[in-house]
């Protein structure tokens, strides 16, 4: 119904190893942007979509390219130039395949093998990228392709700077997806407050997920201690420091004594 329903944007923002946290505006702009990252400063790994470009100018943050981003460009291009493409995307390949030789290394293990192995792929990309685009028609998929990787250039060799960096942002194109699945399921979140009791909870389970927390009973002894927790903590009851906070003696003793947990537990007891 007119003025009834609206639209709104999901955001996802993945610390890696530590949080995964969903957020909501009503609109896709610089704005909500700036509220998503007030106080942000650091490296950004990010898509080119200009509402984060108004970002990079202060320098208190810095853009770190998406590979598979650039990728998607040349795979557009198969169809109209497969050559052409095919050439881009086996250079791609090759980054990829470094980096999957060297996950498992140390931190100086890996940066000196970007700088000996990938380096190398990276500039014959941005080589062969010059020449082609003065060969590339306009308003073609490869003209495209060529257009984006030439125009995200430095923000596509950052990942060489510094060894945490990933080649991508798939990470996050991963967890927004449950988004993406769940809105098919809920059509709707009823209202403003709605979605953002929604980010808070898809937060929390995603969290668990990516630190091994069974979210039941996480969300179980959350509930129970938040009522009486200090707010100065809060952050301790975070799954990613939440199997340290539960080994704490002052956090068994308030799950001990709390009892809508303990009835919680006698409806989850085995049958005898």
């Amino acid at each position: 119904a007119k003025e009834q329903c609206q639209r709104a944007h999901f955001w996802v923002l993945v610390a890696p190893e530590r949080h995964v946290l969903y957020r909501f505006s009503q609109k896709h702009d610089s704005k909500a942007v700036d509220r998503l990252l007030a106080g942000y400063k650091g490296y950004l790994v990010a898509d080119a979509a200009t509402v984060f470009d108004h970002l990079y100018t202060p320098g208190d943050i810095v853009e770190v390219g998406c590979w598979c981003h650039a990728r998607r460009y040349f795979c557009k291009a198969l169809s109209s130039d497969p050559e052409r493409a095919q050439h881009a995307l086996s250079l791609i390949r090759a980054l990829y395949k470094v980096e999957r030789t060297i996950k498992d290394e140390s931190r100086k293990k890996r940066q000196q093998a970007r700088l000996e192995k990938s380096r190398p792929i990276v500039d014959a990309i941005f080589q062969w990228c010059d020449e082609q685009a003065a060969h590339a028609l306009d308003g073609t998929p490869l003209a495209a392709a060529l257009r984006y990787a030439r125009n995200q250039r430095l923000a596509l060799g950052r990942f060489l700077e510094d060894d945490r960096l990933p080649l991508d942002n798939n990470i996050s194109e991963r967890n927004l997806r449950r988004q993406v699945i769940g809105r098919k399921n809920w059509m709707f979140l009823g209202s403003d407050e709605g979605a953002r009791v929604n980010t808070i909870f898809v937060s929390l389970l995603a969290s668990c997920q990516l630190h091994h927390i069974e979210p039941w009973a996480y969300l179980r002894d959350l509930l129970c201690l938040l009522p009486s927790w200090p707010a100065s903590r809060v952050l301790e009851l975070a799954p990613a420091f939440w199997q340290q906070t539960l080994q704490q003696q002052d956090t068994q003793q308030r799950l001990a004594a709390n009892v809508f947990r303990a009835v919680t537990l006698i409806d989850h007891a085995p049958a005898t």
